[in-house]
């Protein structure tokens, strides 16, 4: 079951758990009103890196949200391949929806409206 992120409001977190150990995490936002999903972190222990804990975390986020689209902001060399594998591509900042921009960024817009 996905937990709220310490990253921020609207980011969750699905926890990876071997032998009732945390051993990685994929912190990703939803948006149903666009049908938009961003992965925006993927911490794996280095034991499980190898082993496709990545890409069962991955797959499972998209049988739970069958009717989104995915992306990611991700690029370290970890999560490049993994998404590339998976075919999930890469959004930048401004290719993201405003539902789930961080929320410094849509202060910032919400204070360009205003002025």
């Amino acid at each position: 079951m996905p937990a709220a992120s310490p990253q921020g409001p609207d980011e969750e977190c699905l926890l990876l758990v071997h032998v009732r150990k945390v051993v990685g995490q994929v912190t990703y936002r939803v948006c149903g009103e666009c049908a938009d999903g961003v992965i925006t972190e993927v911490v794996l222990d280095e034991p499980f890196r190898a082993c496709g804990l990545g890409t069962r975390a991955v797959s499972h986020l998209r049988a739970r949200y069958p009717e989104l689209t995915w992306r990611t902001t991700l690029d370290t060399r970890l999560t490049r391949d993994l998404m590339h594998r998976l075919r999930i591509p890469r959004a930048g900042a401004a290719g993201m929806c405003s539902h789930v921009r961080s929320p410094a960024a849509s202060a910032a817009s919400a204070g360009h409206r205003q002025a």
